[in-house]
């Protein structure tokens, strides 16, 4: 047990980069957006070895509507070290980003594919760079069917792990597609999850005992989706799974992300999407080490609320990001949600203007507060990368449009 706590509190400590947030270090905020006058988004943030932040995103380029993967690298104060763009001449999304062990980025997402002529399919991508965002090697997997890539992880091993969703294999109609590869990105396994219906991946993590979780949705009862937990061991074959269905007349249930806890369990986020004109909710879910339900907690208005992102912050609490149109002050801004260890609310605070803005990523820094990133804009003409950087309190800058 005491070895079990140690590996938890060296992997959350690698995850946070930690400091004590009251060892005195001044916490800086500001808030930052990068685009030109396309759509462009930001869809995962960490801070970096040197205390600057890496974002992965997608920018549109020209002509209007192809996308490319977009890597920005910021300094300690948001400000823009260097930026790289990846991709052809189709649609290519960087989703998902990590630092790896020797000070380069792995990218994960995924690419629009021509098969044959007026034929096109989507595939997983895998982009390794160097320190200073120069491409090592890309690689992509995916069958005649599409298949995204939703979240990479580097593995204790330095392999990578992916998940996400195919139709290109599998046992129905859409299946959670979850794949290792080496250092080089060569493939040395995969595992397929579901059933006759749609399922997908939307987060993993390596677990404490070198295996895998896995979080997504499933569709099960009436059609509806419900959030799915999978542990895998370090082959990919299932241990455990788990599936919650919500609550209060809630038909669509999902998890976006998931991370195991410094006690051994989990914790997940996502949404609650109720029928009539309830909205939907941010949903939080604890488990113990075998997925049982500890608690969960619902948080919203009369508005759409939903959860992209948790992290369990340094006093065992947990800060959850994503977007609302229930509170703020534009049409839907991104919130920053902190609770305790039960996952009572402690304080939230959200940031927009007058248009669109949305939350996708949430990392707690080593002095204490938060590096989130999202997007900001018209969602129709203009669209632009938002890193904001907020105090332990959630306080940031002023936004301005």
């Amino acid at each position: 047990m005491k070895k079990m706590h140690l590996f938890l509190s060296v992997l959350l400590l690698i995850s946070w980069g930690c400091e004590d947030e009251n060892s005195g270090t001044p916490q800086s905020t500001f808030t930052r957006t990068f685009g030109g006058s396309g759509l462009d988004y930001g869809n995962s943030v960490q801070q970096t070895m040197d205390g600057g932040y890496v974002i992965a995103g997608i920018k549109e380029r020209q002509p209007p509507f192809l996308y490319q993967v977009w890597l920005i690298k910021t300094h300690s104060q948001g400000g823009e070290e260097w930026n790289k763009t990846f991709g052809g001449y189709s649609w290519d999304y960087g989703l998902s980003v990590q630092q790896t062990m020797d000070g380069g980025y792995i990218v994960g997402g995924n690419s629009v594919v021509e098969t044959c002529a007026d034929c096109w399919s989507n595939d997983f991508i895998l982009i390794k760079t160097d320190s200073h965002g120069e491409e090592e090697w890309t690689k992509t997997f995916g069958g005649d069917d599409e298949d995204k890539g939703l979240s990479v992880q580097q593995t204790t091993d330095g392999g990578y792990i992916i998940t996400g969703l195919t139709y290109s294999f599998g046992n129905g109609d859409k299946d959670i597609w979850l794949i290792k590869v080496d250092s080089q990105g060569e493939k040395e396994w995969d595992q397929t999850f579901g059933g006759s219906s749609g399922d997908e991946g939307s987060s993993v993590q390596q677990t404490i005992d070198g295996g895998y979780i896995i979080t997504g949705y499933t569709t099960g009862r009436d059609g509806w989706a419900e959030a799915w937990l999978i542990k895998v061991d370090s082959q990919g074959e299932q241990e455990w799974d788990r599936i919650f269905d919500g609550s209060d007349g809630s038909y669509i249930a999902s998890g976006q992300f998931v991370q195991q806890t410094i006690d051994g369990g989990y914790i997940i986020t996502g949404g609650q999407y109720y029928s009539g004109f309830r909205g939907r909710d941010i949903w939080i879910i604890k488990t113990d080490s075998q997925g049982g339900e500890e608690w969960n907690r619902t948080f919203g208005g009369g508005g759409e609320e939903q959860g992209y992102c948790v992290q369990q912050t340094t006093d065992g609490g947990y800060i959850i990001t994503g977007h609302t149109n229930s509170y703020g002050n534009g049409l839907y801004d991104a919130f920053l949600l902190k609770t305790d260890t039960q996952g009572v609310e402690e304080w939230i605070q959200t940031f927009g203007g007058s248009d669109y803005e949305y939350g996708n990523s949430v990392q707690q820094t080593t002095d204490g507060g938060y590096i989130i990133t999202g997007t900001t804009g018209d969602r129709i003409a203009a669209m632009d990368v938002l890193l904001i950087k907020t105090d332990s309190q959630g306080f940031s800058e002023p936004f301005e449009d």
